[in-house]
């Protein structure tokens, strides 16, 4: 139970809680709490219906295989696109963060830097523990409370280069959710240990419910003194907690905050290019992504797929910021949602399907929302 609850609070703490909220504001404004209550209420939704799809299925693959098995192969392989184009994003998402917390005017040479570091990694087999993911959540709230605190304790005066906080419509406030619900994908981490975990019945749905708890709760604190103290300025940085602390402190803390970020990023980047990989190398065994993709190393490594994930992740770093390469994961990880919920509407009243009104308002909260990020486009 800890270590999968210390793999979701590290899959979370990753690159959202560091980088969603400056394109998040843009879309919502002082709305930026709404959105980031419904992009949790639409986690806990996914998270309780891929919690019930995991204890009877318990395998690798998350929603890929649960389309597989209840809603045919072409719903599993939706699902499986979705995810790897998701997670893409992600990863380029990741690594812009890395070089934007370190050099903002070198970021893209600095994340492709960080893509080929982590492939290196990857390809020899290492990836992250439940004890390296421990660490990494510890570091990571710690210094997020650090800055909290430190908010409330040394107050600014106002600035002079305040504006008026944006006041968006609904459909930013949506996209918004979009973009901020890609901090808390994090959890189907803990979906795919399916395999891994003793009493995965037990253990799964547990662990992603006190993940979940745990971050939204972190969210809310962060959210509230990034509004206030970030929301009002007229020049919202790329790297929004760095800004924070130099508001807050100085110089000092910033340091700190670049540093965690650059763990907690780095550690996401780590464990999503080989997700992604080992992804690809699922589908490919299973005929449905080309079969040079199955091919491993001696070491039992997909390499080819492994590699194919980092240069999509660099393509992605190369032709997008920070912001869209968010708009693009979120859109496609709630489509990969959409057909975990479309497989638990599928479950028996002989198993522990959640209450119906459960997959269809997550069903309808992810089409919903994946619209309105299509349909906003400024990030």
């Amino acid at each position: 139970m800890g270590g999968a609850v210390a793999i979701g609070l590290a899959s979370m703490l990753g690159t959202g809680v560091f980088a969603a909220w400056t394109p998040a504001m843009n879309l919502a404004g002082s709305y930026l709490l709404l959105a980031l209550v419904l992009a949790g209420a639409i986690a806990s939704l996914n998270a309780w219906s891929t919690a019930a799809l995991a204890r009877v299925h318990p395998f690798a693959g998350g929603a890929y295989i649960y389309g597989r098995i209840r809603l045919g192969r072409t719903a599993g392989n939706v699902a499986g696109v979705a995810f790897v184009l998701g997670k893409i994003a992600s990863a380029g998402a990741a690594a812009l963060t890395i070089g934007t917390y370190i050099d903002a005017p070198h970021a893209t040479w600095i994340a492709i830097a960080a893509i080929t570091a982590m492939i290196a990694l990857d390809l020899r087999g290492v990836t992250r523990t439940a004890l390296v993911s421990a660490v990494s959540a510890a570091i990571v709230i710690s210094v997020l409370l650090v800055v909290v605190a430190l908010c409330f304790v040394n107050q600014p005066a106002t600035t002079s280069s305040q504006v008026a906080p944006l006041q968006p419509g609904a459909l930013g406030v949506l996209a918004a959710a979009g973009i901020l619900f890609v901090a808390f994908a994090g959890y189907a981490r803990v979906a795919t240990l399916g395999e891994e975990v003793r009493d995965p019945a037990r253990v799964l749905p547990r662990a992603i419910a006190i993940s979940i708890v745990i971050v939204f709760a972190l969210y809310v604190i962060v959210g509230v003194v990034v509004l206030h103290f970030v929301g009002p300025l007229e020049v919202r940085e790329s790297a929004p907690l760095r800004q924070l602390a130099l508001i807050v402190s100085g110089p000092g803390l910033a340091t700190v905050v670049r540093v965690a970020a650059v763990v907690a990023a780095g550690g996401a980047l780590l464990s999503l290019l080989a997700g992604v990989g080992r992804t690809l190398f699922a589908m490919s065994r299973e005929g449905d992504a080309p079969r040079a993709l199955a091919e491993v190393s001696a070491t039992g490594v997909p390499q080819r797929a492994q590699i194919v994930a980092a240069v999509g992740a660099s393509v992605v770093v190369l032709i997008g910021g920070i912001g869209p390469a968010l708009a693009v994961s979120g859109a496609s990880i709630l489509t990969y949602y959409a057909i975990a919920h479309l497989a638990a509407l599928r479950m028996g009243a002989d198993e522990p399907r959640p209450p119906r009104i459960v997959p269809l308002l997550g069903l309808a909260g992810c089409v919903l929302i994946s619209v309105a990020i299509v349909l906003a486009g400024r990030f």
